[in-house]
């Protein structure tokens, strides 16, 4: 049952999040798999036309008693750093607001005022000076390695250094640290974990990106990467799961630590310019636009097939898997018949005589308009052009 195309309204952007003309997305099906501001990613895709599945994989929980974090906070003030590292606007935000709970937050500001601070990313500078505070540098591509990378450089032996996790520990830059010398003074405000109902939904999105029932995935931490790909290999979809992505599904990081994971699978994702929800949001849906949109002249007018929609003038029509394989080989044939034999390869199940005949049927009653395949008797069918 065919209905009517929604227009475009005027482009406008809405709470930060840059907005290119509502109804881009029409048609296409994107897995989301973060949980924090996951409700401003799954609206700004609702809002463009996209069919969302949302299947958080993590999700970022404070640490169930704050006394770890006081406990960590007090090494801090007692050692009073020489280096502190910020890697995450929120970690920074939650560590401050932990000791302003316990009375401890001008102790804290006093003892990182004498520290160098360095800091990850714009963000977690920005949460630094919001502080009050000042930071001595910055990662120039975000990632943790190159902020040590730095401090190395600059020689740390001998040195206390207060280091702000982002969810899990960083073992491998800790060790880095402490083998050069200096004494690593780990703090974590928070903590990734799997929610409650995690893994029914995240086995549902894999299933469905191997299915290739996506077009497009979106990362926007790297242990969320880690833990979709962890889940696979225990599933048995490992393989899978990356093959898809490889041909298929698009994989959409928000930025180079989110991708790591994705590069070292063997996956290539998308990346944004700038490393923020908006870009990578701005970042789907101009790739969606320009690779995934087919366009073509038909005897009835242009139509376009966008994911699983097909719209042809003002009308659309959502097909089936199998329905919209077929029409998707008729209309790379350019006009050209194809032979029933070559049709009959691309349907589940081909055993029955009539079954290509059936087939062709429910495609036609399921477009927007059945004359957009024509018949060519005793040949086979083509696109009506």
């Amino acid at each position: 049952m065919s209905h009517p195309a929604k227009r475009n309204d005027p482009s406008f952007e809405d709470g930060g999040i840059p907005r290119t003309g509502t109804e881009t997305l029409t048609g296409f099906r994107i897995g989301v798999t973060s949980d924090r501001r996951s409700g401003d990613l799954i609206q700004a895709l609702q809002r463009r036309g996209a069919t969302v599945m949302h299947a958080p994989v993590l999700k970022i929980a404070p640490v169930e008693q704050d006394h770890l974090l006081l406990a960590d906070t007090t090494r801090v003030l007692q050692a009073r750093p020489d280096i502190t590292v910020i890697t995450t606007a929120y970690g920074m935000r939650r560590w401050f607001e932990a000791a302003d709970a316990a009375g401890l937050g001008d102790q804290l500001t006093s003892v990182l005022e004498r520290s160098r601070i360095f800091v990850r990313g714009p963000k977690a500078r920005g949460a630094v000076r919001a502080a009050g505070l000042d930071d001595a540098g910055t990662s120039p591509d975000e990632r943790t390695s190159t902020l040590v990378n730095m401090l190395l450089a600059e020689g740390v032996a001998g040195l206390a250094i207060a280091f702000q996790q982002h969810g899990y520990t960083d073992v491998c830059q800790l060790e880095r640290l402490r083998a050069a010398g200096a004494t690593v003074l780990p703090v974590t405000p928070y903590r990734w974990v799997k929610p409650d109902d995690a893994g029914e939904k995240v086995r549902r999105l894999i299933e469905a990106v191997c299915n290739r029932q996506l077009d497009v995935v979106t990362f926007t931490s790297a242990p969320a990467v880690d833990a979709l790909l962890s889940t696979a290999h225990e599933a048995g979809l490992h393989e899978c799961l990356v093959e898809a992505f490889s041909a298929g599904v698009v994989a959409a990081a928000v930025g180079p630590v989110t991708a790591q994971p994705l590069h070292a699978a063997g996956i290539e994702p998308i990346l944004p310019e700038r490393y923020r929800m908006g870009a990578l949001i701005r970042l789907v849906v101009e790739h969606i636009g320009g690779h995934l949109v087919e366009r073509f002249d038909t005897a009835l007018g242009e139509v376009q097939i966008r994911g699983r929609t097909v719209i042809l003038g003002d009308h659309s029509a959502d097909l089936a898997p199998a329905p919209m394989t077929l029409f998707r080989v008729l209309a790379a044939a350019g006009g050209a018949v194809l032979p029933r034999e070559t049709l009959g390869q691309y349907l589940p199940e081909a055993t029955a005589e009539h079954a290509l005949d059936m087939a062709i049927s429910r495609l036609r009653q399921a477009l927007p308009d059945p004359r957009l395949v024509a018949t060519v008797i005793k040949r086979g069918y083509r696109l009506n052009v």
